[in-house]
């Protein structure tokens, strides 16, 4: 996840150079973001990368609760990586197409999965104790 965050900021800083350096974008919008509006492709990007510290950190409280109560085994990581591979495939989608359904088929699906994750520990908590 980390990776997929350090990329979309890499893509979102480059685009936002990019454009004001192509006098696309005032400068000065980036004091208060409210002078104008930023393109449809930069606003896209900022979204996403808003996007990624959202619910994204339910999962990493997950992960580290996972760790420290001892409870990493196949099925978590199985979820782990499920979680992240639908995260990857959530941004790709919308920095690409942006087909907003398919989209929120897969942010609808990662839901679930962080949702099965989250159970999983509390069930394993329960039994562990």
């Amino acid at each position: 996840m980390f990776f997929l965050t350090a990329a979309v900021l890499a893509r979102m800083a480059r685009t936002r150079v990019n454009a004001v350096t192509r006098k696309e974008m005032a400068l000065d919008f980036y004091r208060t973001y409210d002078k104008g509006e930023e393109p449809e492709q930069i606003r896209r990007i900022t979204r996403n990368f808003i996007n990624l510290f959202e619910v994204p950190v339910l999962f990493y409280v997950g992960v580290v609760l996972v760790y420290i109560s001892h409870q990493v085994n196949y099925w978590m990581v199985g979820c782990a990586w499920t979680y992240v591979a639908l995260r990857f495939l959530h941004t790709y989608i919308h920095l690409m197409s942006n087909d907003v359904l398919t989209r929120f088929r897969v942010y609808f699906a990662s839901g679930l999965v962080l949702l099965v994750m989250w159970s999983s520990l509390l069930v394993q908590l329960v039994r562990a104790g």
